[in-house]
């Protein structure tokens, strides 16, 4: 997965983005810009509110350095590829862009389309840091704050051998001078007013992005941090610049499906009894253990019955007015619920109480590693299979189906990954006596 699909930025409109802390980040803002021209945009724009060093300049495909005066318009007309755009050069690095031409840029760009790229802060190449009162220079038409961390200085002691402005990351932290670097240190620094989230403008999409993952065990401490992260970013993004592994971590939400009236059956399905809990328990349950979050049930007839079977579970409970429309009237209830910075949603039907927690793990964590449009389980190589996550792109498709249709009617719209599965029982749901009897004698 490459940089810029990682961070989603390969489809997006007009992005204005601020790289901060350590670890890489400047590798990035360069790589980051070099994804963009090839996916995107024929011209990327790169510049500072900070410094970079003299060596870095040779990065971009073109070098201008502005001063208050200095005609924009005519530069953006004459250039294609990575502009890089800067204040004079001073020894061996470069000052800030001028105040005026940053209120160029925010001015102008969003008419071209251009993307641009600012590195808000300075590390002097340490894998942490802690920013200073005058730090980070985050401009606030930023819509998205990339804000970096390098594991790879887990377990060093904190010294400014290590990490900028150590002094500072001690008290942020918690930890003395010399101390031991762990990843609970890290965290309290990343979700720290005054350490990874200072500054960011109000609105603008947070993403902690874990570098120098290099290892299979730095990878498994960046996503043990991540899900205490959720708390604070929209999205973690956790991978290695030096040898291209990268996992984004979101929140992945559960809509329970549960607003049938069961009218083929004869009484709800969602209460039948499923080892001592209603299905509908049974089924909210796994969903928690999986750690979707949110999860959400949506109910319509027998509403009442079912809230009162789920009321002690942390969960929400949306009523779908217009249930006897169709399943399609459940989904669009489902995701209108959803928050903006959810990564995706895995649909859970209300009469397969069997569903384990291993596959909807399975589907989540097969997302984090490319977010596919779609991932489904395919049982015996050939038959699809619930549940199905749906990334974000696709939710306005599925706000837009109408009639008793579920989320496999826009399998055609977007590329579906299949989830092999070993085990038939995905397939099975319950449409009568004789279905539940089987269903229970699976087990």
């Amino acid at each position: 997965m490459d940089l810029a699909h990682a961070l989603r930025l390969d489809t997006a409109g007009h992005q204005v983005v601020s790289l901060v802390g350590a670890g890489g980040k400047t590798t990035a803002l360069f790589q980051l810009a070099r994804e963009l021209i090839k996916s995107s945009s024929p011209l990327v724009i790169v510049t500072a509110t900070s410094h970079l060093g003299s060596w870095q300049l040779s990065w971009a495909d073109h070098h201008v350095i502005l001063k208050d005066d200095t005609d924009l318009h005519g530069i953006l007309d004459q250039v294609e590829g990575i502009l890089l755009l800067t204040g004079e050069i001073s020894g061996n690095r470069t000052l800030p862009i001028p105040d005026r031409q940053l209120g160029w840029l925010r001015e102008n760009l969003p008419d071209t389309g251009i993307p641009l790229l600012i590195e808000a802060d300075g590390s002097r190449q340490r894998s942490l840091k802690a920013p200073a009162e005058h730090e980070p220079a985050i401009p606030g038409f930023t819509n998205t704050a990339l804000v970096f961390a390098g594991l790879n200085i887990l377990g060093k002691p904190l010294t400014a051998e290590y990490v900028h402005r150590s002094e500072i990351y001690a008290r942020l932290s918690g930890l003395a001078p010399g101390d031991t670097i762990t990843p609970d240190a890290m965290l309290r620094v990343l979700i720290h007013p005054h350490g990874g989230l200072k500054n960011l403008p109000p609105g603008t999409r947070r993403v902690a992005f874990l570098n120098q993952a290099d290892t299979n065990a730095l990878q498994s401490v960046g996503g043990t941090m991540a899900h205490r992260l959720l708390d604070h970013f929209d999205s973690v993004v956790i991978g290695s610049l030096k040898n291209g592994h990268r996992e984004t971590i979101e929140r992945t939400a559960g809509i329970i499906l549960a607003a049938g009236a069961s009218t083929r059956f004869g009484s709800p399905k969602q209460l039948l009894d499923w080892h001592g809990r209603p299905f509908i328990r049974q089924v909210a349950e796994t969903a928690l253990r999986a750690q979707l979050d949110p999860v959400i049930v949506v109910t319509g007839a027998h509403n009442l019955k079912i809230e009162a079977a789920l009321k002690d579970l942390p969960l929400k409970i949306v009523y779908n007015p217009e249930y006897m429309k169709g399943q399609s009237s459940s989904i669009k209830t489902g995701l209108e619920s959803l928050s903006p910075n959810a990564g995706a949603a895995v649909f859970l039907l209300a009469d397969q109480p069997q569903i384990p927690v291993e596959v909807i793990q399975a589907l989540k964590e097969a997302h984090s590693r490319g977010l596919p449009s779609i991932i489904a389980p395919l049982v015996l190589e050939e038959r699809r299979a619930n549940p199905v996550l749906f990334d974000r792109r696709t939710f306005p498709d599925l706000t837009q189906l109408t009639g008793d249709v579920g989320g496999r009617a826009i399998f055609d719209r977007h590329k579906v990954e299949y989830l092999p599965w070993h085990d038939d029982i995905l397939l099975f749901d319950v449409d009568s006596a004789e279905d539940y009897q089987r269903l229970k004698d699976m087990e």
